[in-house]
């Protein structure tokens, strides 16, 4: 599973807001919502928000493996 919380805490770090991702930067509150919910995004996606950011990809998102295997 892809993991997002490590976008949420980057977004906190660099004092960027969800409003702000939307307004300025014309992210959708959708693709946000799917962030949220850990569901598929875009590489696409992945590497606006690490230009936006000025971060790593690592800083965005992070692997789990799936305790069932």
């Amino acid at each position: 599973m892809i993991d997002y919380t490590r976008f949420w805490e980057t977004l906190k770090k660099r004092g960027v807001s969800q409003y702000k991702l939307i307004r300025t930067y014309h992210i959708s509150a959708g693709q946000l919502g799917r962030m949220r919910k850990n569901k598929n995004v875009s590489t696409h996606t992945i590497g606006m928000f690490c230009e936006i950011l000025d971060c790593k990809v690592e800083d965005i998102m992070e692997y789990i493996a799936d305790q069932a295997q």
